[in-house]
């Protein structure tokens, strides 16, 4: 776990007064400690992101949260779709089959 200076150090893109911007806004959603918040890798990963897209990509900064709400939206999908492809491979051979033959006959065709 890192504290704002250390994420600071860490990611030389970002300044201390923009990430406390960015968690009021709440872009990045970081846990609570007795001195403050505190950054896991995966926030240092999607403050990282936000870097991308406003300085690199210069995004405007109405369009960082949709963004970042589409992103988050298309993960907690691959994770439900994830959960569902072990759920299909636990079930009998026949069962799984059947899964299949019906999911292919809803896709369309790839040419």
């Amino acid at each position: 776990m890192l504290d704002e200076r250390d994420v600071v150090a860490r990611v030389r893109r970002v300044r201390l007064a923009e990430l406390r911007l960015w968690v009021h806004e709440g872009w990045i959603r970081p846990a609570r400690g007795a001195g403050g918040p505190v950054f896991d890798e995966l926030d240092v990963a999607r403050i990282r992101l936000v870097c991308d897209l406003r300085k690199e990509m210069s995004l405007p900064v109405d369009a960082v949260p949709v963004v970042l709400s589409l992103l988050d939206q298309i993960h907690g999908l691959r994770r439900e779709l994830r959960g569902l492809a072990e759920a299909v491979d636990e079930q009998p051979g026949e069962t799984r089959q059947a899964i299949i033959a019906a999911l292919k006959a809803r896709l369309p065709e790839r040419t």
